[in-house]
């Protein structure tokens, strides 16, 4: 058992990251042939708050996101479904979460069906939270474990490979290298005559917080100034990069949120480990993020393929560290450890937005969203405020693999597409917009967008209006101001939610 004492931190200097932006012309090839059409990578990162990237602004060291997003398309304005379940089912489905039933997947086809049909070589990797399992779902190929949570050292017993029980080995795994292994194993056994369609799925920086020595010790000393500092920060870089405009104000931190100041320099110490392993497991997901990149390139693959970075909420709240981490004061590197941050450093990774991960509010849906490909994409380096959603991921990958999602599959109705594809974005359009855009947790934290306005609530409360074109920080509630935007918001939740069946039924799963 490994025990750290923060006594013996190396402090090292900061290191600015602030990325460089080449806003570069570029043509795009809308005369590619059938036969070619591109090979589609998603990546999806767990409970990482919009600002922790180098190019959201962050000061965690992301090189290959950096990379990505310097030769590619940023959003600024794309959503996730606030939770690690609701996410996956609206990702896998097309569809707002409660017409699935959620983890049940029910009334739909899924995206990995849809590409298998397209003629596509279906793969997938990391953290599967639905029903059954990812096979019987439309994969062809799967390493990764079922649960919504693991240990990053030790796994845990629903690890698969394919449908087998995978045994982790006693030593010398971790989770988020294991992911990538198995990612470019199956794309080395992939026919070359057919594109593939590869999901990886990240636990990571979801808890607990597990990362190995060296990628935790680099962050030590980096977070000693603690959230408040580090929030102005980050803000600062955003408005430098041109991720808001001038004249933005950031959410204030929270009442039940303390000052860094007023903690005692004890508490700070722990704070500060939490915050360093937070960083370090994702550093080693960029770093894993390069071992797929130069895979690609060698291969003469990555220029012909498309590739989607998202996280599947923002930052999370919950303090859920062990009694026996503390007691012990494990380090976050010994596999017995337990180590989970909370709301202070949640506040700071969901820069500039309000709450965190379950919220509806900007800081629980809002993330980042990368997309890289260099055969297709218009003016790489390009930062677009146009909102987009999960539901238009399965109708993205549709559109580019030029397969047209049929209404029925297995003699069942597979339901109402609910996204739009984002093609016409990355080739420097004005996309046609959705007419709404939902959002529920349990029936306690909802919202809906229509337009740039936005009426949302949270923990069963009172529902609040905002304009997002003049207030994307969600900070003038406009409910009493806006009486008839209000009613008509507030006519449109109601008709919706009748619509796709929400209720407060608690996923039979569990959410993480």
């Amino acid at each position: 058992m490994t025990k750290f004492n923060p006594m013996f931190a190396s402090v090292f200097p900061a290191l600015a990251i602030l990325l460089a932006q080449p806003i570069l012309e570029q043509t795009v090839c809308a005369d590619s042939p059938a036969d070619a059409r591109p090979n589609i990578v998603l990546i999806m990162v767990d409970d990482m708050g919009f600002s922790d990237p180098g190019c959201y602004g962050g000061e965690i060291e992301t090189p290959n996101l950096d990379r990505l997003a310097a030769s590619g398309l940023r959003f600024t304005q794309f959503y996730n479904c606030a939770k690690c379940e609701t996410t996956r089912a609206t990702l896998m489905s097309g569809r707002f979460h409660p017409e699935v039933k959620t983890a049940r997947l029910e009334n739909c086809i899924t995206i990995a069906e849809v590409m298998k049909l397209a003629g596509y070589r279906t793969l997938m990797t990391g953290k599967w939270h639905l029903s059954e399992d990812p096979l019987a779902h439309g994969f062809e190929n799967y390493f990764g474990h079922l649960s919504g949570a693991t240990n990053f050292f030790r796994g845990d017993d629903t690890f698969r490979l394919g449908r087998e029980v995978f045994e982790v080995p006693e030593d010398g795994f971790y989770t988020t290298d294991a992911n990538t292994d198995y990612a470019i194993q199956f794309l080395n056994e992939t026919e070359n005559e057919k594109p593939f369609f590869l999901y990886i799925a990240h636990n990571a920086p979801h808890y607990p917080l597990q990362a190995p020595e060296e990628d935790v010790t680099k962050y030590l000393g980096k977070y000693r100034e603690g959230w408040d500092v580090l929030r102005e920060q980050r803000f600062q870089r955003q408005l430098e990069i041109g991720l808001f405009p001038e004249g933005t104000v950031p959410a204030m931190r929270a009442d039940n949120v303390p000052a860094w100041n007023d903690l005692p320099a004890r508490e700070q110490d722990t704070y500060e480990l939490m915050m360093a392993t937070y960083a370090g497991m994702i550093d080693r997901v960029d770093q894993n993020l390069g071992r797929l990149l130069q895979h690609l390139e060698s291969s003469g693959q990555l220029d012909n393929t498309l590739i989607m970075f998202w996280s599947d909420n923002g930052a999370c709240p919950f303090q859920r560290t062990s009694e026996r981490t503390r007691e012990e004061n494990l380090a976050p590197w010994d596999p017995e450890s337990y180590w989970v941050y909370d709301r202070g450093w949640a506040h700071a990774c969901n820069t500039p937005f309000r709450e965190y991960k379950q919220n509806q509010h900007e800081g629980g849906i809002c993330t980042p969203m990368i997309v890289h490909w260099p055969q297709r994409l218009a003016d790489p380096g390009r930062i677009t405020r146009q909102p987009g959603h999960l539901v238009d991921i399965m109708a993205t990958c549709a559109d580019v693999a030029e397969f047209e999602i049929p209404d029925q599959f297995e003699g069942q109705t597979t339901g109402p597409l609910r996204g739009a594809s984002l093609a016409p974005i990355f080739a420097g359009e004005v996309r046609d917009q959705a007419d709404r855009i939902y959002f529920c947790f349990q029936g306690k934290n909802n919202a809906i967008r229509v337009g740039d306005w936005k009426l949302v609530n949270r923990n069963f409360g009172e529902f609040e209006l905002y304009n997002l074109a003049t207030d994307r920080t969600e900070q003038n509630n406009l409910a009493d101001s806006e009486p008839e935007k209000f009613a008509e918001m507030s006519g449109i939740w109601r008709e919706f939610s009748a619509e796709i069946g929400q209720t407060n039924r608690q996923s039979r799963r569990g959410e993480n």
